[in-house]
């Protein structure tokens, strides 16, 4: 067990690796080196090997690591070994697309029930789904036993819908809402502001070429 908390950066470029690794696996590979890892990654090697070293020894110098057994050790340290039952809240055009992501429920992500406030859709289907009443979302997080909650609201209400979700005993949660939420100790928030993402892109391409 780990005595100390690893960096979120960190855990990212883990998952960054287990993408590579599978498709290395894909491509016949029984071996590679960090060098090669760390060039598909756009890193370098010694931050491979850093990496991997918070969760043990793997490979041997000289031979590299073994793609299989390390794409199977990284999915045990990533959680991806079970599945987790996903809360949407939300109906929107956002919303929509994510039930549609294959890679979700590739990786064991399961959206099991979508939630809205809006009476024209409450009731709607998409594809398996039926959209459900947010005004019972404690009874339908309990029912469903809900491991992650994704939102995709406005900003507006984003606080108030993580306040009875936590009260629900949802613990991790993926927000998409433009605001930045408060949660208890114990509750796990990861925000994706595209926003913020595009104005980063915005940066590279105004100083392009000016290193």
């Amino acid at each position: 067990m780990l005595t100390r908390k690893i960096a979120d950066s960190t855990v990212r470029r883990l998952a960054i690796y287990l993408r590579f690794l599978e498709e290395f696996e894909r491509q016949g590979a029984d071996t590679l080196s960090s060098e090669a890892l760390a060039a598909r990654a756009g890193t370098t090697s010694a931050q491979v090997r850093k990496d991997l070293s918070f969760f043990g020894s793997f490979g041997k110098r000289g031979l590299g690591y073994d793609v299989h057994a390390l794409a199977r050790q990284l999915r045990n340290i990533l959680g991806l070994t079970r599945r987790y039952r996903v809360l949407l809240v939300g109906a929107g055009r956002l919303a929509g697309a994510l039930t549609q992501y294959a890679e979700f429920g590739a990786r064991g992500f399961d959206i099991v029930v979508v939630v809205d406030k809006d009476p024209a859709k409450i009731g709607m289907r998409w594809a398996e789904l039926v959209i459900a009443d947010v005004t019972d979302l404690e009874n339908i997080v309990k029912r469903a036993r809900i491991d992650i909650a994704i939102l995709v609201t406005p900003a507006a209400p984003a606080q108030a819908l993580v306040d009875r979700l936590v009260a629900a005993g949802v613990t991790a949660m993926l927000n998409f809402a433009p605001v930045q939420l408060h949660v208890p100790a114990g509750v796990d928030v990861k925000n994706v502001n595209l926003a913020v993402e595009l104005e980063t892109l915005s940066y590279a391409i105004q100083h392009r070429g000016s290193s």
